[in-house]
């Protein structure tokens, strides 16, 4: 069963050609940062948080100049953790369709070679070079569609807990 994956996952990558590979890195390494962030937002954040209020309504100075300084570090250093690698991933994601364009590029380079060799008479000859040219785009439009939605989706997560640590850390007048 696991040969049968891997056979098919190899012709896969056969057909987009060398490009593929790195696009299947690329989303790779994008959805391991983006399972980071949901396992911190999960996990991590929600101890800082109650750690975090906790000692600001530990605080006996809540109303005063000082204390509104420190309230915004305070929202400000739990707000960097939060969005730590979004801009990670929202770069990986714009890459992703760069790097299936690319891979029409040297697909289409491939079918262009073919043509000059056997005279561009020839479907079959031309048909690899085809799928490489359609392969890797229509993987790098999905790498980057599922990191769209899951990058705006953090990215508003992290908004929507910075509100609530704003609304939690109440300045006294």
């Amino acid at each position: 069963m696991f040969i049968e994956i891997f056979e098919s996952i190899r012709d896969f990558t056969e057909t987009g050609g060398t490009v593929l590979l790195v696009i299947g890195g690329l989303i790779f390494v994008m959805w391991i940062l983006i399972l980071e962030r949901i396992l911190y937002v999960s996990f991590g954040h929600k101890k800082l948080k109650r750690e975090t209020i906790a000692q600001w309504k530990g605080r006996t100075d809540r109303a005063s100049w000082n204390a509104a300084q420190i309230r915004i570090a305070m929202i400000s250093r739990i707000s960097l953790k939060l969005r730590f690698s979004l801009p990670i991933i929202q770069a990986l994601v714009a890459l992703c369709p760069l790097l299936g364009l690319m891979g029409t590029v040297t697909g289409m380079i491939q079918v262009f070679d073919v043509m000059a060799m056997s005279g561009g008479g020839n479907a079959r000859s031309m048909a690899a070079g085809v799928s490489q040219a359609t392969v890797p785009t229509m993987a790098g439009m999905v790498g980057a569609l599922s990191g769209v939605f899951a990058s705006t989706w953090l990215t508003r997560l992290a908004k929507t807990e910075r509100i609530h640590l704003e609304d939690a850390l109440e300045i006294k007048r």
